[in-house]
């Protein structure tokens, strides 16, 4: 953990984030997701799979792996941490200080750890210290409940004053991504309405890709 010096050298641009549906059957996704990768700037992927035995998981998981990481993306799953290395996953992001420990332990140094699910400030400064490759802002809780939309801004701000690894603003919609980069989102994930029409993924992309050059982030 380092705050930012106060003459920075500038940012480098932001960049995608992408989340997929949950995949309970991945067979006929990678199409979908070769699609959206052709059509922006996409740092990560991050596999949500649904639950099923352990080899169902990991076979899943592997179905993405071309398609990701042969344009020089990153894979990440969801949880199951244990499972990355034999997925073949650059690594995972996790839900809470406590998965958050467990994916220390199993993943570092060789691979990314993420978190998501901070609860308070205090949370995101232990991650901070401990060693997360990135945070994670906005993103729905199980329930679908997430954070109002001004306190997803203020605590992007804050972070991006303070520290300097890198934040991943949540969209929930299209007209979240241009805000989350004036706060400062290094990052911006795109949720679930990349995916709803895949007759319009590149056209999304797109609008997603000017979104996101919109505003410069916060200095």
């Amino acid at each position: 953990m380092a705050p930012r010096p106060k003459q920075a050298t500038p940012r480098p641009a932001p960049r995608l984030y992408l989340t997929t549906p949950q995949l309970a059957d991945s067979a006929a996704f990678p199409a979908q997701l070769s699609t959206a990768l052709e059509a922006g700037d996409v740092a990560a992927v991050l596999a949500r799979l649904a639950e099923a035995d352990e080899r169902t998981l990991i076979n899943r998981a592997k179905m993405l792996t071309g398609p990701i990481q042969d344009k020089g993306v990153a894979l990440l799953l969801d949880g199951h941490v244990g499972l990355v290395a034999r997925a073949g996953a650059d690594g995972a992001h996790v839900t809470g200080i406590a998965a958050f420990g467990e994916a220390l332990e199993q993943l570092k140094p060789d691979r990314i750890v993420g978190i998501g699910g901070l609860a308070s400030r205090h949370d995101a400064m232990l991650a901070a210290e401990r060693g997360a490759d990135y945070v994670m802002f906005g993103e729905p809780e199980a329930s679908g409940a997430r954070p109002g939309f001004a306190a997803i801004e203020e605590r992007i701000g804050w972070w991006a004053e303070v520290f300097e690894i890198p934040c991943v603003g949540y969209a929930a919609a299209i007209d979240e991504i241009a805000p989350l980069v004036t706060a400062g989102a290094d990052f911006v994930a795109l949720g679930d309405f990349l995916w709803r029409d895949p007759r319009e993924i590149t056209a999304t992309m797109g609008e997603a890709m000017r979104q996101l050059m919109l505003h410069e982030p916060a200095a």
